[in-house]
């Protein structure tokens, strides 16, 4: 029984799903064991050093992911070997230009005084190197919406990273170095994984074009700025938190922020079945489909995330004591997880009104809208600090930035084509009713 509902349940959306759920869970677990193994302190060091690694990153991830499922999406054989060969080279050449930069750094190691910081310029260009095969390898099965390979390839790179972890802690060798090398193996082993799958598609390297390269450049130099601008929220947030409150403060406020996962997860997963359907709209040139997948997937996503948001806020303590474990139950990581949950809905429009100005070609838009979102984030998070002394005031200023990605990307899209966001809350509604009789009928047959 079991089996064959998973049979009728299987298509994109679900294991796109799935995919992100289970990365989701396993990063959870992840977090469970270290806030355990390791004192608030050094958390908030391996936080630090993860949001930095992660931000430097988004140039290679936001030059190429959007500009390589735009390209490659719908386009002939030759047109996707053009592409991804290309892309190979632009992945590459900016590896190649981040870890150069890197070794001039790495001389200054004895200078460095914060430990986090210290940690990320030694390890940085090993890890970005190690990584590169199986991020183009996640852009191409993406690109292709074989949602099951992209599942393996997550699952892979998190599940060598936390059975690590969990053997660390079971023999009680857990610091900040050991995590790292659990990480750069994760990383390495992927990677290796998805060249002798044949799923990193190196061997297509010689079919890239100066044509092509050039086209994924001039998208991908608005892209890139859009995503490394989103991405400067957070980690805008933890710089703030650690040089004005302390690494102990960040552990907090990180712990705070990670049932947000239960948001991110649709987030992610209808993101990346959206964006193939809504680059087949444009590049068909049908206006009104675009907008009209855009309702759909923004207004589901935002019904859906009602009950779980509201049964959130409700057991935040609970959820604090089960992923941090007793030390965090009277500190503020509960309050301010119920702050994130409160103005979360918000999300689903921000992410997907961005989505689809890059779609629809209007990189520029998104990046001077997220040029503003971070000028009102940061001016926000200071001003939270200033008037409340703790986190709770970067807590509540994390409205202002989302409501500025709302509006500017709401006046962009009305300019491709007019809607109104009351349509997007209906169109979710209709498609969350049609959804659950859908499945329900396939569970029932």
């Amino acid at each position: 029984m079991a089996f064959e509902l998973l049979q009728k349940l299987k298509n994109k959306h679900f294991l796109s799903l799935a995919g992100n759920g289970v990365m989701s869970v396993l990063g959870m677990l992840n977090m469970i064991i270290l806030y355990r193994a390791l004192p608030v302190a050094s958390i908030g060091m391996w936080v630090f050093f993860l949001s930095i690694l992660l931000l430097v990153d988004t140039f290679r991830s936001g030059f190429l992911t959007t500009a390589f499922i735009k390209f490659y999406a719908g386009s002939s054989e030759n047109r996707k070997l053009e592409i991804t060969g290309s892309a190979w080279f632009v992945g590459g050449a900016i590896t190649l230009i981040l870890v150069i930069l890197n070794v001039p750094a790495y001389f200054l190691l004895p200078y460095l005084k914060n430990p986090s910081l210290a940690l990320f310029v030694e390890w940085f260009g090993i890890i970005y190197v190690a990584s590169l095969p199986s991020f183009l390898a996640s852009c191409v099965v993406q690109a292709e919406q074989r949602f099951d390979q992209l599942l393996c390839i997550r699952f892979l790179s998190q599940g060598i990273f936390i059975v690590l972890v969990i053997i660390m802690a079971f023999t009680q060798t857990a610091n900040l170095q050991n995590i790292i090398y659990a990480y750069l193996a994760g990383a390495a082993l992927t990677s290796l994984f998805t060249i002798l799958i044949g799923w990193s598609k190196i061997s297509w390297f010689r079919k890239r074009t100066k044509a092509g390269i050039r086209e994924i450049y001039d998208f991908g130099k608005f892209s890139v700025g859009t995503t490394l601008s989103s991405n400067l929220f957070g980690t805008s947030n933890t710089m703030i938190i650690n040089f004005m409150l302390g690494p102990a403060a960040l552990a907090i406020f990180n712990l705070g922020q990670r049932l947000m996962e239960i948001v991110e997860i649709p987030l992610r997963s209808f993101a990346a079945t959206g964006m193939p359907e809504l680059s087949a709209a444009y590049n068909a040139g049908d206006k009104k489909t675009v907008i009209d997948i855009m309702k759909k997937y923004t207004g589901l996503i935002t019904i859906v995330l009602i009950p779980a948001c509201i049964a959130v806020v409700i057991l935040a303590d609970v959820a604090i004591l089960i992923i941090g474990g007793s030390k965090y139950v009277n500190t503020e990581a509960a309050n301010i997880m119920r702050l994130f949950m409160t103005f979360a809905l918000l999300y689903p429009l921000d992410r997907f009104f961005g989505l689809t100005l890059d779609v629809i070609h209007q990189p520029k838009i998104n990046f001077i809208k997220v040029l503003f979102m971070l000028a009102g984030s940061v001016s926000a998070s200071f001003l939270g600090i200033f008037l409340t002394g703790n986190i709770y005031g970067v807590a509540t200023a994390g409205v202002v930035p989302t409501l500025i990605g709302v509006l500017v990307g709401y006046w962009g899209l009305n300019r491709f084509y007019p809607f109104k966001i009351r349509d997007v809350l209906v169109t979710g509604y209709v498609e969350a009713i049609q959804m659950v009789k859908f499945y329900w009928m396939k569970f029932v047959q």
